[in-house]
């Protein structure tokens, strides 16, 4: 049995279970010490949005109590994790590191610098994939290069691929025995205080590695049966709200999938639905894939004909978006949902996504900097890639000239209005016909629902149609050249 302890150093995959950096740490019985680095001064690494902090911190509370059980102290530092984490490994006398790769250029950088530093000092790095269902690079043409739509990378990465069944919980779990002490999680101020804004959140979610586990249970076993039907309907629930623990790697995306055939094969999952949702997470996988080989994706259009967009300086149009008073119902709600909850249903994120970018020629990388704030699953890859998708600059991109209509993705989407009157209160007594289109209303419709436009409630801030004929005049502008 190996007397030296292994030294695991968690990052984003704060669960125990399908976690390859715990289970080969563990191995044979070696002895394990647990740290987390809070490192937002490293070059390349991008600082985290406020509701993604609010997350973090109560994660890291769920898994030192899950580590706790096993009697291993989690160990928190702050600062440089390119120096911090080879720094402790020698304190300990670790002579192995393990931890699970992350697909940023940054965060890449971090992690040759400790294997440097360790096999410098004698020791040795291992680095494992616990993040994605296939190796960064590994799903490609017969070119080599990665696939530049969604279909082509999904059908490249199911060719011949069996995948491979999640690592249970490591059968023994020793604690190196060390006396280095934590930091103070609450001195990292993580979570809002002057002023607290995050009573929605906590009233919206359980975090950690077993609310991760019961929701997916939960998604499964009711909401998951009609999903590829309902998956688009934000007043229905219908999806997993799996996202946020996926980001922070409290499930993985094998234990996802996995339960997810077992669902089809024995739970009587509809296989359609099953076929799907599994579908979701290959494009989280694809931009992920992306990523990788894109470090600059939140910063660079993918496709360079939109250097030359004439995106237009908005700040009172993007300061209404942000708030939720455009004057269009569906888009008010959802980034009001974003705001109380740190999150928002997908099919409404394409809509006020599309609104920014299309209807107000917002750049879309202002959009992208806001979800980065707000949302609590915002990740380097999918946020970014998301943006770019809807914006038309990114690789598979929805086409420039698909301009979501914010009345009728209301309409079809949210029919009864229920999503909406959840979230624009003052809204909620205008009848169904009326609920996305409030400004067509006549005075007596109005009056007897209590809503007087440009005072209880925004007319729009832009009218469709023109707002339409603007986004694709400066398409041409961009074909032009």
């Amino acid at each position: 049995m190996p007397s030296s302890p292994a030294l695991v150093w968690f990052r984003d995959d704060l669960r125990l279970a399908d976690n390859p950096a715990l289970t080969h740490g563990a191995r044979d019985g070696r002895p394990v010490a647990a740290l987390y680095v809070l490192d937002e001064v490293s070059p390349g690494v991008r600082p985290l949005g406020g509701a993604a902090r609010w997350w973090l911190a109560q994660s890291l509370k769920a898994l030192a109590r899950d580590l706790g059980a096993h009697g291993i102290p989690l160990v928190l530092r702050r600062g440089r994790a390119g120096e911090i984490v080879p720094a402790l490994a020698r304190t300990l006398g670790a002579g192995l590191v393990t931890f699970n790769s992350r697909p940023g250029a940054g965060e890449r950088a971090i992690d040759e610098q400790v294997a440097a530093a360790l096999r410098a000092a004698g020791g040795e790095a291992r680095l494992f994939n616990g993040h994605m269902l296939h190796e960064p690079g590994s799903v490609h043409t017969a070119a080599g290069t990665l696939p530049r739509t969604f279909s082509a990378f999904h059908r490249a990465a199911l060719k011949d691929w069996t995948p491979r069944p999640p690592l249970p919980l490591p059968p023994r779990l020793e604690a190196a025995r060390h006396a280095q002490a934590s930091e103070d999680l609450a001195r990292w101020a993580l979570e809002p205080s002057r002023p607290d804004w995050a009573q929605g959140l906590r009233a919206t979610w359980q975090v950690g590695e077993a609310a991760a586990r019961e929701r997916l249970n939960a998604f499964l076993s009711a909401g998951g049966r009609g999903y590829a039907e309902l998956r688009d309907r934000p007043d229905r629930d219908h999806v997993s709200r799996l996202s946020p623990h996926l980001r922070w790697g409290e499930t993985s995306p094998r234990q996802v999938a996995s339960a997810v055939l077992h669902a089809v094969e024995a739970q009587g999952l509809a296989p359609h639905d099953g076929e799907k949702f599994l579908a979701e997470l290959y494009w989280r996988e694809f931009n992920h894939h992306i990523l990788n080989a894109a470090p600059d994706l939140a910063t660079r259009n993918l496709n360079p004909a939109f250097d030359a967009f004439p995106w237009r300086d908005a700040p009172e149009a993007c300061a209404a978006w942000q708030s939720g008073r455009t004057g269009y119902p569906i888009v008010d709600a959802a980034m009001r949902q974003l705001w109380q909850t740190g999150w928002m249903h997908n099919r409404v994120r394409m809509v006020v996504a599309s609104f920014l970018a299309k209807h107000l020629l917002v750049d879309w990388r202002a959009g992208e900097r806001w979800f980065w704030d707000t949302l609590v699953d915002a990740d380097a890859a999918s946020n970014p890639g998301n943006w770019q998708w809807v914006a038309g600059s990114g690789v598979d991109a929805a086409p420039y000239f698909r301009i979501f209509n914010p009345v009728l993705q209301g309409e079809k989407f949210d029919p009864d209005g229920a999503y909406v009157r959840a979230f624009v209160p003052e809204l909620a007594r205008l009848p169904s016909a009326l609920i996305h289109k409030p400004w067509t209303g006549d005075a007596a419709a109005l009056a007897r629902a209590g809503v007087r436009l440009g005072r209880d409630y925004p007319r729009p801030i832009v009218d469709h149609a023109q707002a339409r004929a603007r986004a694709l005049d400066a398409f041409q502008q961009i074909k032009a050249q």
